[in-house]
């Protein structure tokens, strides 16, 4: 087993919030995905005949957020395989390798909060109308963060 040295899921995840990643971000590397998930059907079931558990799997899966990066990457064949992993897994005598397999899959699919940081992909807030506020009403005052205090100064000022 080699020693030492990078490997592709060393070290800690990215941080959408860290100005290294803002920076990644500028550069099209975060992807914000709709928080209302997927619209539409689910895809053609891609293997031999699913199970109910499997087909009810699937219809909720392709309606979460990460279904529009799936989709949009062709991934209709890595879900299905993991929707019949995860039935394996679900059943009390499912083997420890193929849990094992699950917790890939959901890194890999973008369905952990590791997997979602790994994949840079990041899940639009929902904008809720707070309770008892009318039209017209002016909206709640946001205090400024720390972030929006910085000033940047360009190069030859200030010197």
């Amino acid at each position: 087993m080699p020693r030492g040295g990078a490997r592709a899921v060393s070290g800690p995840p990215p941080d959408p919030r860290s100005l290294r990643s803002m920076k990644a971000a500028d550069k099209g590397g975060w992807r914000t995905l709709p928080a209302e998930g997927r619209e539409g059907g689910p895809p053609e079931w891609p293997l031999t005949e699913a199970a109910d558990r499997e087909l009810d799997l699937w219809d909720d899966l392709w309606a979460k957020p990460q279904a529009v990066a799936w989709e949009d990457m062709g991934q209709e064949l890595e879900v299905a395989l993991f929707v019949r992993t995860l039935a394996k897994a679900e059943r009390a005598d499912a083997r420890v390798d193929v849990k094992k397999m699950v917790r890939g899959y959901l890194d890999s699919l973008g369905l952990s909060v590791a997997g979602m940081n790994r994949n840079r992909w990041k899940i639009a807030p929902v904008i809720e109308e707070p309770a008892g506020t009318e039209v017209g009403q002016p909206d709640a005052v946001r205090r400024p963060s720390a972030r929006d205090r910085l000033k940047v100064v360009p190069s030859g000022e200030g010197a």
